[in-house]
């Protein structure tokens, strides 16, 4: 094939992948491919440069603008960055800027980290935030102001006296992983389309017409730059990168903590390396570094190839997405009963971590997917959770391929599996499967619940398989002479072992909830039913039909989360269990701070529209006084904040004497509350 159709085939498939990834968000390559694939067409071009035009992938920053939201046309373009992925072409970058700037000085750096999430541009006039945009194409990009204005770490107000007149933000929205794989478990659990990675459920969850779904998912923002800072300087006061976060910092902006400003390329080489053996332990999903030049000034006379500012440069890591070969799928039996299918893979290297399995979710996923044994697929790793399959290249598929469908039988006990009425899980009734068990205890002696350290997956598997431990509690009974008898245990780390269970034996009360595997309850929902149980005991005496309704009034448990609360607390077996853990287990309360008398430990309710601030806004509010939130009224309310347009609940209030605020009235008593009056 001749150079020149190479070129047209490379751009041809680039508009391809760009179109999957920016506008259909169904990328079918991995990142490291994409890379790949530009690369080579931009060596390519510079090889023959009469052969470059203004419609080629290398000339413009790729993605259109969905449909179902207003366009807003971005004053200075979202440019991309170039990419390096080895410390040899990063010293190849340093040293064209100093040939550029013509010095041969060190030049100083600021770095940071390359969040995977979705670019946003967030407006402000005098101080106050009117837009918030996508980028979109990088000049046209979608209104989302109301999407952004219910994340809570955003200001809608500048703390500053004296604000730019107009100056535009530019930021990355994020989902953090432990929320991305919190959401994916409750989109499996109903049946509902998965999200791929993090940054795909961030740009879902920014893309949504109704702002309350993205109000109910947990999104961070983290704040970069400012639009046109490149190449027009009087438009900011600063002179480096480094005192513009300053401000940033002053103002109220979330910035990410992880940064580093120096001299000479050593200094960006040696975060590089740092951030990279953290990697695995950011709560954040990251590709790399960014990498700018410090000087606003040296950023401007650098100035830009077409789709780059030149002083800026990605510099990337190892990548996370690659493909395989499926050789089998087996089902592993989960905590819950539920039955989940794993792909077992051809070892791939992904992220410099080999990976042998990938998790397929449920049978409808595989449906869905259209997954088969023998297929060549995409996967994907994400922090230190098991990887999932991303899709299926169907196109080099041979016609020897599986299906495969979950056995109507549990793989471990024998028993006959079930599927409620409109979940996708599939489970196995019966809570003494071996299976269960082990998964169970893993759950409970794990760093977010009891924190067991050194009672990994194996002793688990040994302490049940001798029939030592069934329940929780049967842990705290083990002796040094009895995990002595045990294949791999000598005096030291028996006893480090028992050491480890009995310094468990007070934990805060939100991790003993979570420890105790209740379906549906996870760390934040765990901390809400502390916060206003205070004790677990009393769980144990009330009826179902008051605890449900108890729960139900709580925020962040609905109606699902509450069922399965109370379904655990009137199992017999749930309840002798926890009785007998509790005869070792003294858990610990949190701290109850009073914040201000109107607040503090009183319950509000919020309904109508608030126009001067968010239902969010006046949560964390309330909340940051020492007061709860509540979704229903009940004689146990203390007051109803009548939003315009209240409806049935303003009613309910006034028949039980509830105290009841107008907004103004309401946002009097806060403003007065947050003085300390």
């Amino acid at each position: 094939m001749s150079s020149r159709k190479t070129l047209e085939k490379l751009r041809s498939a680039i508009r391809h992948h760009d179109h999957r990834y920016y506008v259909l968000d169904d990328p079918e390559v991995s990142d490291a491919q994409y890379d790949a694939l530009m690369r080579e067409l931009q060596a390519l071009e510079q090889a023959n440069p009469q052969w470059i035009t203004s419609d080629s992938p290398t000339q413009r920053v790729a993605g259109t603008p969905r449909e179902g939201f207003t366009k807003f046309q971005h004053e200075v373009p979202m440019l991309s960055l170039g990419n390096v992925f080895s410390k040899e072409e990063f010293l190849e970058f340093d040293d064209r800027m100093r040939r550029l700037l013509d010095t041969a000085e060190p030049l100083e750096y600021f770095a940071e980290l390359k969040f995977d999430g979705l670019s946003i541009s967030l407006v402000y006039e005098n101080g106050i935030l009117t837009h918030a945009a996508t980028r979109g194409d990088g000049t046209l990009g979608e209104e989302i102001t109301a999407n952004i204005r219910t994340i809570r770490s955003v200001p809608l107000v500048l703390n500053t006296d004296k604000p730019p007149e107009k100056i535009e933000i530019r930021g990355e929205a994020l989902l953090p992983i432990k929320d991305f794989e919190s959401l994916n478990r409750v989109q499996s659990e109903r049946g509902e389309k998965l999200f791929a990675n993090p940054r795909n459920a961030a740009a879902g969850s920014l893309r949504q017409l109704d702002a309350a779904i993205t109000a109910s998912r947990p999104l961070r923002v983290f704040c970069y730059g400012v639009g046109g800072i490149q190449f027009e300087s009087k438009r900011t006061p600063w002179d480096r990168l480094s005192t513009m976060r300053e401000d940033f910092k002053a103002w109220g902006l979330p910035i990410q903590s992880s940064c580093v400003i120096g001299k000479g390329p050593e200094a960006v080489l040696s975060f590089y390396d740092e951030i990279q053996s953290r990697r695995e332990d950011l709560p954040f999903e990251i590709d790399g570094i960014v990498v700018k030049l410090n000087s606003i000034r040296a950023l401007e006379q650098a100035g830009f190839v077409s789709r780059s500012p030149r002083g800026m440069i990605a510099f990337k890591y190892p990548a996370r997405q690659e493909t395989t070969e499926i050789e089998d799928i087996v089902v592993q039996v989960g905590r819950t009963g539920t039955l989940t299918p794993v792909a077992h893979l051809k070892p791939v290297q992904v992220g410099g971590v080999w990976v042998r399995r990938a998790t397929l979710h449920n049978q409808d996923e595989i449906d869905r997917k259209d997954v088969r044994i023998g297929d060549r697929v995409t996967i994907q790793r994400a922090g230190d959770v098991i990887p999932e399959v991303v899709q299926v290249i169907t196109s080099v598929r041979t016609g020897k391929e599986r299906r495969f469908q979950i056995p109507d039988r549990c793989p471990e006990c024998n028993s006959a599996v079930e599927r409620a009425e409109g979940e996708s899980a599939v489970r196995c009734p019966n809570r003494n499967c071996l299976a269960q068990v082990k998964e169970r205890l893993r759950h409970f002696v794990s760093k977010d619940a009891l924190n067991m350290d050194g009672l990994g997956e194996k002793i688990i598997e040994q302490l049940v398989d001798e029939k030592l431990v069934q329940i929780p509690a049967d842990l705290f009974a083990l002796t040094e002479e009895a995990l002595l008898k045990l294949e791999g245990f000598a005096e030291k780390s028996a006893s480090q072992s028992i050491a480890a269970i009995q310094s468990a034996r007070t934990p805060e009360l939100a991790r003993l909830f979570f420890a105790l595997g209740i379906r549906h309850v996870g760390e934040r929902t765990s901390k809400t039913l502390s916060k206003h149980f205070r004790d677990i005991a009393p769980l144990l005496t009330k009826s179902a039909e008051s605890l449900q309704t108890e729960l139900e009034a709580l925020p962040d448990v609905g109606p699902e989360v509450a069922q399965s609360v109370v379904s655990y607390f009137s199992d017999s077996e749930c309840r002798e269990a926890l009785k007998k853990l509790l005869k070792f287990v003294v858990p610990s309360a949190p701290t109850r701070t009073a914040k201000h008398p109107d607040f503090d430990g009183k319950s509000f309710v919020i309904t109508g529209t608030l126009h001067s601030m968010g239902r969010s806004e006046a949560t964390t509010r309330i909340e940051a006084l020492g007061g709860f939130v509540r979704s229903s009224i009940s004689k146990n309310t203390d007051a109803l904040i009548a939003g315009e347009e209240a409806g049935s609940k303003l009613k309910k209030a006034q028949d039980l004497g509830v105290q009841i605020y107008d907004e103004k009235a309401f946002g009097a008593l806060l403003a007065r509350a947050e003085k300390g009056k």
